[in-house]
């Protein structure tokens, strides 16, 4: 037997194309995701409380060994006390150079730094999310604008994290519609 397959005329496989790309955008957007959660709210918490507002944002070096800011400094007076951002563990408590440092490890690995502090809670606390593990200490100046604050840096592994993420909810990302030049 012989067979003669014809092929489509060029504008006719584009608009196949394109049905089938809209198609798939159609249901991946539409289609509830099973291991994407409801709830959008921050898991953890700010280290000063609520409200806060940040002196200096994380800024992730080129390279591990190169200059950047390894955390999150959030604005505090003589009065704030620092809290657990999560429940964890205190796994180190005492001076770094000449500043005392406070280290949560937390259930998932990662470890909460926060300097510079006073009165820490000793090794082996255990502590729930919300739960004060020291004051700030204000004889210390960490902020370049010499206000009082306190730096949050947290690592998972050997890495170093943006703690605003773990704070602050993420919108979610929203799908335009596609024209057959692929424009939006």
């Amino acid at each position: 037997m012989n067979h003669i397959f014809q092929q489509a005329p060029a504008s006719s496989s584009k608009r196949t194309a394109t049905a089938i790309q809209v198609a798939i955008l159609l249901l991946a957007t539409f289609l509830p995701n099973p291991s994407a959660s409801a709830d959008t709210s921050p898991h953890w918490q700010s280290p000063v409380g609520d409200p806060y507002s940040v002196e200096r944002h994380f800024k992730k070096p080129p390279k591990k060994w190169n200059a950047g800011h390894r955390g999150v400094d959030f604005s505090a007076t003589a009065s704030t006390k620092v809290v657990a951002p999560e429940a964890g563990t205190i796994s180190f408590s005492g001076k770094v150079v000449d500043r005392t440092v406070i280290t949560i490890t937390h259930p998932d690995g990662k470890k909460s730094s926060f300097e510079p502090v006073t009165n820490p809670l000793p090794i082996g606390t255990k502590v729930t999310k919300g739960q004060p593990i020291a004051a700030i200490d204000a004889s210390q100046h960490h902020c370049p604008s010499l206000t009082l604050c306190v730096h949050w840096g947290v690592r998972k592994g050997d890495e170093y994290i943006n703690p605003w993420l773990l704070i602050e909810t993420q919108a979610p990302s929203i799908l335009l519609p596609i024209d057959d030049d692929f424009s939006a």
